[in-house]
């Protein structure tokens, strides 16, 4: 049976409803789908309803009942799931197994189009290592009607698929961000991916969306790295060794740095690595989870102006993400072309006057993102944040 509770509970300013069964997340899962809810709406053990729906949810068949009737009745048919922060102490994502010489690396365009001349480099950086390379079919399109795209969303979204679900392949490295990611998202094989074996992702900037939905439909740590076709960023030793360990390695252990900075706000943290691009994140915003456990922000960006980055920040904190960051490592804003020579300070100015109030540690100048170096980070991973007083002196983010 589907019971639904009075819409009381409130959230980014409006009411909502949980719906739930009494008997089995498929007949749950196949109710919203029958009165339009989306998939999104799911959260642990029940689906949010906004206010307005609860009518007509209850004309399709829900049957209203208290909230404390449906914890009860969730906890007696064995489908209550209690909320992560309420469970023992935050511990990072699964780590899929090392690449080995001879593994597969599949190549997929979720965003923009890729130029064959920049992948040819990137190509040959993972031949070096040992690694067989595949390039799905659509990688190197372009959709004829929007020309930002790589191929159709669902064209893109069926190499990823076929992709994650190939036994064979052990990462899937995206050649390129750009913007698409999000189109493509949900028309995904989700039962499929769900059911293939572990495997890495790796890119950054669009791909931040893929990094934050996998991650989290997974339970996987996913690699915060420069994409196949970042030609630049590959040719930087550091920013390839740090790949290639991250990669090819067994796991780090605790107190392996992964990045320094610069301690803006003194403290130490700890708590499961989140984040990636900020346009990305805040964009997710109302479809995405804010996170549920203790975690680490990483924030990076590029060609946005400082009023731009104040109001995507201010978005993050009105809606309440922020409620479980313990601390934040800002990567490179890169400055637009036009922007002047002020225009970096200007951004950290903003970042300060927006995130110094959560009283958390912050550390600045960690060398993530779009400039030319771009060190690995192992998103879903616990992690350490350490920022020394004085403001300004030598900070890290390390493995937990």
């Amino acid at each position: 049976m589907i019971f639904i509770d009075p819409p009381t509970w409130p959230g980014h300013g409006r009411l909502w409803s949980h719906l739930i069964s009494s008997t089995s997340y498929e007949e749950l899962h196949d109710f919203a789908a029958s009165v339009g809810i989306p998939r999104r709406a799911f959260e642990r053990d029940h689906y949010d309803v906004i206010a307005e729906r609860y009518e007509s949810v209850v004309a399709a068949g829900a049957r209203p009942a208290r909230s404390r009737e449906l914890v009860a009745m969730l906890q007696a048919a064995g489908l209550r799931r209690r909320h992560r922060s309420a469970l023992a102490p935050a511990v990072g994502r699964r780590w899929p197994r090392p690449l080995r010489p001879g593994d597969l690396v599949a190549v997929v365009a979720p965003s923009g189009p890729v130029s064959s001349d920049r992948l040819a480099h990137g190509v040959a950086l993972l031949d070096s290592w040992g690694l067989r390379v595949r390039i799905q079919p659509h990688l190197l399109g372009r959709d004829s009607a929007l020309p930002y795209l790589a191929a159709g969303d669902r064209q893109r979204a069926a190499d990823l698929s076929n992709a994650w679900a190939d036994p064979e392949v052990a990462a899937v490295w995206a050649a390129r961000g750009g913007y698409g990611a999000q189109r493509m998202i949900d028309l995904l094989d989700w039962p499929t991916v769900r059911a293939a074996e572990p495997k890495w992702l790796v890119g950054f900037s669009d791909i931040t969306a893929l990094h934050t939905r996998l991650s989290r439909e997974l339970d996987l740590v996913t690699v915060h790295g420069p994409s196949l076709a970042s030609a630049g960023q590959l040719d930087d030793e550091l920013s390839v060794a740090a790949l290639r360990s991250l990669l090819m390695e067994s796991a780090p252990g605790a107190g392996s740095v992964l990045v320094e900075g610069r301690g803006l706000v003194a403290g130490v943290a700890h708590g499961r690595l989140v984040g990636g691009n900020l346009s990305l994140i805040a964009a997710d915003i109302g479809v995405e989870p804010a996170p549920e456990t203790s975690a680490i922000a990483v924030f990076e960006d590029v060609g946005e102006d400082a009023y731009r980055v104040d109001r995507m920040l201010t978005q993050l904190l009105r809606s309440r993400w922020f409620d479980q960051i313990r601390g934040v490592a800002v990567g490179e804003f890169s400055p637009g072309r036009n922007a002047g020579p002020a225009a970096a300070d200007l951004i950290v100015a903003v970042i300060a006057d927006r995130l110094e109030r959560l009283r958390i540690p912050i550390i600045t100048d960690v060398p993530v993102g779009h400039g030319p170096r771009n060190l690995a980070l192992p998103l879903g991973a616990a992690v350490t944040l350490s920022a020394p007083a004085p403001a300004g002196s030598p900070a890290t983010l390390a493995l937990a």
